[in-house]
């Protein structure tokens, strides 16, 4: 079992940042990739990015130049810097690991981004 946490979330201004961290734990092991998901209110659960275990790293078009993900693999963790806040960033936002065909999710942390 893999067990993934989710911490960083909250309310922020737009324009301001926030850094999101995911804690893995269980049987995680290489050559994984790691991803950020969110969710909106009423609308899909959408990619924001996702980084392979080497480092290579993809983005949404709708993030590209404000978020950056990144990973330790010796901590078993991920991360994702987000600067330049939009309202339209507000969603839950979920960390999940992808190996072997095997999906695990966390269970997510709110961001709010409103005045």
């Amino acid at each position: 079992q893999v067990q993934l946490v989710e911490s960083g979330g909250g309310l922020v201004q737009p324009g301001g940042s926030l850094r999101l961290s995911c804690a893995a734990s269980g049987r995680i092991f290489s050559d994984n990739v790691m991803g950020w998901y969110r969710q909106a209110p009423g609308k899909q659960r959408e990619l924001v990015a996702r980084i392979t275990w080497g480092a290579i790293t993809n983005y949404a078009d709708s993030v590209k130049g404000r978020f950056t993900i990144s990973r330790d693999n010796a901590r078993n963790t991920m991360y994702l810097q987000m600067n330049s806040l939009k309202p339209e960033d507000t969603a839950i936002y979920y960390c999940n690991v992808f190996r072997m065909g095997n999906d695990y999710w966390g269970q997510g942390t709110q961001v709010t981004v409103s005045s």
